[in-house]
């Protein structure tokens, strides 16, 4: 087989790569830059068609800051075009590896499986060829077992001795390889018969993984191009995930075969046929079941839960940092379940990341078909955690999209149809809340990842109750409702408790007052969240870090903070007892206490102002302090009840009636 070039990628591939950073989401105005590039993207067009508004734009002679900011939009599109591609690809990786678990489950032909495991990995990598060579221990060599894409009846027919070839260099390494050019790499040994079969076949670039089976190498998985080309290395992995299930599947039908084989050898023996068909059945049971549980979109309790009735015992789903951990790395190494005491430990992995584990409890003894059953369970968690994690980040995206366009006013006709897919109710009242981290990071990239951290948690709390969340500003922004009976001054200090919690720094939340019917005018969540990144920056400055609160929380500073003045608020939280007992008993406390301020806080010239006994400026004041509370003459109190008395003063002038 060919072999890599020596500037290829001569060093073992493996792991996917990194996911992207989503750019920040700005919305274009009329006739901006963005839009010629909008439309393309709107229809799906090739890399290619960017280029055209900015050779247009250079045509016509337009200014080069015009040039420069269209430059600048084609970039940014370009990333948003590559990022979707990347998910429609990521999304169809999946797809393929979930159709080929369910045709492992059900597996009945295995030539059909094999023969799909190769279709979709020539699909899915998009190369001329794609192939599959098995080892066969009695002569010694390798042979080609399937093939789709080939023309040539030679290559179809080959047969490798060990060690030759590309093949024979992933075979004896147990690694993946990749040559971009193959009659040029002199890594692995060329042979005459392999040469001429690859000549005929017209392949340039190759790309090897293999077919393990515990430690040993069974065959080889191939891709292949008629040109040159690089394989990327997220490329490289999903070969190599292809070549775990085709592993499966030659281990299914050689354990099939001899368990067939060991049936027929004992007929005579009632007892060891019965035995064995009860394991048959379990694993033929299992199978159905996961490969139904894989159909209907199940949970990995249901998995452990199946594999319990199947095994008869006790199988639990737990968290890679409660499994033993030296039987853990060793199942992760081997690909098996491993015994640990008297349990059985099955890794859960996908691409090299370990999500759990599989513990099945107190069964010591475990029949060699249940052991694999053990492991073909771990592998169906691990898909149906990927899919639930993959459907989980669509989710939390949609709902940051649909706040984004709130935020930024967009048209409210079309958002109430969007968020009541999410289950959110813009009618109902909510708080917007502005969200940001207080400790400091020792560099970029710690930074942003404590970002993206803080934005997950956000999307999580907001799914669970019902609202919106979407990253803005440094930090993270919230559109939480509000239960009856609950206040934005509480929503604030559970929402930076709950955050700070999750992503174990202390977090900050401002949040804005009630706002009802969000879609009413377009700037009404713009406003908000406005109000709640001054609330933020409140708690900063009074040195409040990792404390939550809303605009009523600072006296007559929340008038200033708060987006709407509301004043008749302002003045029922600060003088409202007061104001509620002279009219319930026909007092004059209110007479009192303007009197009181007024005379510089002096008892004897407020009796004077007011023709009345000392005692009772006494008595009044008395009952001012038990309705207000004893701190109320301090100077912060103070000033506070005098601006509301004098607020609540001028609203009874203008709720007067003219006089005509």
């Amino acid at each position: 087989m060919p072999r890599d070039h020596p500037q290829s990628a001569a060093r073992p591939l493996s792991g996917a790569g990194a996911p992207g950073r989503r750019p920040d989401a700005a919305a274009p105005a009329p006739g901006s830059a963005e839009t010629p590039f909008l439309e393309l993207l709107a229809r799906g067009a090739s890399a290619d068609a960017y280029e055209q508004p900015v050779l247009l734009a250079r045509a016509e002679g337009l200014p080069a800051e015009r040039i420069a900011a269209l430059q600048q939009a084609k970039a940014l599109a370009l990333r948003v075009r590559a990022e979707l591609e990347g998910r429609r690809r990521r999304e169809a990786e999946l797809s393929a590896l979930f159709e080929t678990a369910h045709d492992l489950a059900g597996l009945r032909d295995l030539d059909a499986v094999l023969q799909a495991i190769v279709q979709r990995a020539r699909s899915l990598l998009g190369t001329d060829v794609a192939y599959l060579s098995l080892n066969d221990p009695a002569r010694g060599d390798t042979y080609m077992r399937v093939t789709e894409g080939s023309v040539a009846a030679r290559f179809q027919q080959l047969r490798l001795g060990m060690g030759e070839g590309l093949g024979g260099l992933v075979a004896q390494t147990a690694r993946p390889y990749v040559t971009d050019d193959y009659f040029r790499d002199d890594r692995f040994r060329h042979t005459r018969s392999i040469d001429t079969g690859v000549q005929d076949e017209g392949l340039v670039a190759i790309v090897g993984v293999p077919l393990m089976l515990g430690h040993h190498v069974i065959g080889v998985l191939f891709a292949a191009d008629r040109r040159a080309r690089v394989f990327e290395r997220e490329q490289i992995a999903l070969l190599g995930s292809f070549a775990a299930l085709a592993a499966a599947a030659i281990d299914t039908a050689n354990l099939l075969a001899e368990t067939r084989s060991a049936l027929a050898g004992l007929e005579g023996a009632n007892e060891i046929i019965r035995d064995r068909s009860a394991v048959i059945e379990r694993a033929s049971d299992v199978h159905d079941r996961l490969a139904e549980l894989v159909l209907r979109g199940g949970g990995t309790h249901d998995v452990a839960a199946a594999v319990s009735e199947v095994l008869d015992g006790t199988v639990e789903f737990t968290e890679a940092a409660a499994a033993p951990a030296g039987a853990l790395e060793s199942s992760r190494a081997e690909g098996h379940a491993v015994r640990h005491r008297d349990d059985w430990i099955a890794a859960v992995t996908a691409g090299g990341e370990l999500l759990g584990a599989l513990v099945l409890r107190g069964h010591p003894g475990l029949d060699p078909v249940d052991q694999r059953t053990l492991e073909r369970a771990a592998m169906v968690t691990s898909l149906l955690l990927l899919a639930r994690r993959s459907a989980a980040e669509a989710e939390h995206r949609v709902r940051g999209e649909l706040l984004d366009d709130l935020l930024d006013a967009r048209d409210t006709r079309l958002l109430r149809d969007r968020a009541a897919r999410l289950r959110a109710d813009l009618d109902a009242t909510h708080a917007v809340l502005a969200a940001s981290l207080e400790g400091g990071a020792d560099d970029a990239d710690q930074e942003a990842d404590a970002c993206r951290r803080l934005w997950a948690a956000a999307s999580h709390l907001a799914a669970t109750r019902q609202g919106l969340a979407a990253a803005r500003d440094g930090g993270a922004v919230l559109l939480l409702p509000l239960a009856p009976g609950d206040t934005a001054t509480e929503l604030a200090r559970r929402t930076a408790r709950d955050l700070g919690t999750a992503v174990h720094e202390p977090v900050t939340v401002g949040a804005s007052a009630p706002v009802g019917h969000l879609t009413a005018r377009s700037d009404t969540v713009a406003s908000a969240y406005a109000e709640a990144r001054r609330c933020l920056e409140a708690l900063r400055l009074l040195g409040r870090p990792g404390d939550g609160s809303a605009a009523e929380d600072f006296g007559f500073l929340g008038l200033l903070l708060a987006g709407e003045r509301d004043i008749e608020g302002f003045v029922d939280r600060t003088i409202g007892q007061v104001v509620a007992y002279d009219e319930r008993r026909g007092t004059e406390l209110l007479r009192t206490l303007d009197a009181y301020f007024a005379c510089g806080m002096s008892p004897a010239r407020t009796k004077d102002e007011l023709h009345v006994h000392v005692n009772t400026v006494a008595q009044r004041l008395e009952r001012v302090g038990r309705l207000l509370g004893e701190d109320w003459q301090s100077p912060a109190r103070s000033l506070e009840i005098q601006l509301a008395l004098r607020l609540h003063r001028l609203s009874a002038v203008t709720a007067r009636p003219a006089r005509h």
